[in-house]
């Protein structure tokens, strides 16, 4: 089988199999020069393919409504938090490296074959801890998945509005829902090589344009900067920094489409590292020069000065956007594959018209809800605050519990915490620490502020937090 026909079935080496042996696999089966080129660009299962993926993905739109988030919680809090979430999502992102890996050891045991089939959290849970596991694991996992594309395509709707303001909100969402839906012919994580690669780019050049257009432009006259000002406004701002480095909701499937699964375990702590070069100076940037104006615009794009330069931010900013929707739309097009007995299907062009059902709730979603900013803070408290730290620090406290299954782990805990009695304690911390703080605390106040949107702009608003005009009283 060529190596096309591997990107586009999503088949993954055994763990057994060296990346020597699949490099000479791939030189005995495709010579020309076509190929190779095409493999450059959409057959990727490296580290680095992995980094990319992982950095792409963590931060997109949520840049934008970071410097919103200070406005609400203050200097101070803003960069600490940051900080304090990036590592615990690196942490819980390793424990499902772990866990990924210990099933993946368990099933190869058992000569189980994972050809044409690539493996999800869900499944990993049910391999570990039982089908109760795997029926909370898929009902959030999958819930959390649907609502960032949800998120996804309503800052696509908000940032194109800052070029061209000819057309309201909504409408532009009907439009981007039906650019987004495309993605349906991407078959798996194996080819998103190149567009991680362009998307970080995008992201990197928007964050530093942030950065520095706030710093020419200046402070603004009569600037204040008070927050925290309100409990509601502190917890709904932390519980969007939660939801920030909460994007690794899909780390088993970018983990599957490398050659080599066990050596992702730090690349996300990698990729977090280089994610803070991004938001933490544009953040800090934007909030220092317009502080509690951000209070009531949730985009910063909103409040930087028009120009080719913004205009450009905003354009990268679209494109990534469509990429990190197909990031988190397709787990759930291998859910839904699965469900309706399509999965093992090798033609592309029928796997596409079996998703598309997953983009229509997406859509309607989208118009129903399109607030900006708040929808991250309740998306982040309700459920990234589960899916990505609760659940995996549980599972692997209950998957290591007994004596002979950490005797026999397939991984050790890692060098710089030796002790299961530490990593226990650590997970531990998690779990309380999430549950009280932002599930508990994070979602009174983020479902505060979402309800005080609806009453405020209404379902369906057409032009969410749009300028004054004659014909929209709301606005």
């Amino acid at each position: 089988m060529s190596g096309q026909k591997q990107a586009e079935e999503a088949i993954v080496p055994s763990f057994n199999e060296t990346n020597v042996e699949l490099e000479e696999k791939e030189e005995d089966k495709g010579d020309d020069s076509i190929f190779s080129v095409k493999s450059l660009l959409w057959h990727g299962g490296s580290v680095y393919d992995a980094w990319f993926s992982c950095a792409s993905n963590q931060v997109a739109q949520v840049l934008l409504t970071l410097p919103y988030s200070f406005s609400q919680m203050g200097m101070l809090s803003g960069i600490i938090l940051q900080i304090f979430y990036g590592i615990m999502g690196s942490w819980t992102a390793y424990l499902i490296s772990v866990l990924y890996v210990e099933y993946r050891s368990r099933k190869e045991k058992e000569n189980v074959s994972f050809k044409n089939h690539v493996i999800q959290w869900f499944e990993v849970l049910d391999g570990l801890l039982g089908p109760s596991w795997k029926a909370v694991g898929l009902a959030f996992n999958c819930t959390f998945l649907l609502f960032g594309s949800v998120i996804q395509l309503i800052a696509c709707a908000s940032n194109i509005y800052y070029i061209n303001d000819k057309l309201d909100k909504r409408t532009w969402t009907y439009i981007f829902g039906a650019c987004c839906a495309t993605t349906v012919f991407i078959p798996s994580f194996h080819n998103y090589r190149i567009w991680s690669f362009l998307g970080l780019g995008m992201t990197t050049y928007t964050a530093w344009y942030m950065t520095i257009a706030a710093l020419v432009h200046g402070q603004v006259e009569g600037v204040t900067h008070q927050g925290p000002t309100k409990l509601v406004l502190y917890f709904t701002g932390a519980t969007n920094i939660l939801y920030t480095f909460g994007g690794h909701a899909v780390t088993v499937e970018i983990m599957h489409a490398m050659w080599k699964p066990q050596k992702f375990k730090y690349i996300y702590l990698l990729a977090t590292l280089y994610v803070f070069t991004l938001t933490l100076p544009s953040a800090a940037a934007v909030y220092w020069a317009f502080g509690d104006q951000l209070l009531n615009h949730s985009n910063a794009f909103s409040l930087l000065p028009s120009s080719a330069w913004r205009d450009a931010a905003v354009v990268l900013m679209l494109i990534h956007q469509f990429i990190t929707f197909g990031f988190a739309c397709t787990p759930l097009y291998f859910v839904w594959e699965k469900v309706v007995g399509m999965h093992d299907t090798k033609s592309i062009c029928l796997r596409a018209v079996c998703r598309l059902p997953v983009v229509i709730p997406i859509w309607f979603l989208a118009i129903i809800f399109p607030f900006f900013g708040p929808i991250n803070s309740a998306v982040g408290s309700l459920l990234v605050s589960f899916t990505v730290y609760i659940i995996p620090a549980l599972a692997h406290m209950l998957t290591y519990k007994s004596a002979s299954a950490r005797q026999n782990a397939a991984e050790k805990p890692p060098f710089f915490l030796p002790s299961w009695t530490a990593v226990y304690l650590t997970n531990a911390f998690i779990v309380i620490w999430v549950f009280v703080v932002g599930f508990g605390l994070g979602g009174w106040a983020s479902m505060t502020n979402f309800i005080k949107q609806v009453d405020t702009f209404g379902l369906f608003a057409k032009c969410y937090q749009c300028p004054p005009s004659p014909s929209s009283k709301h606005h």
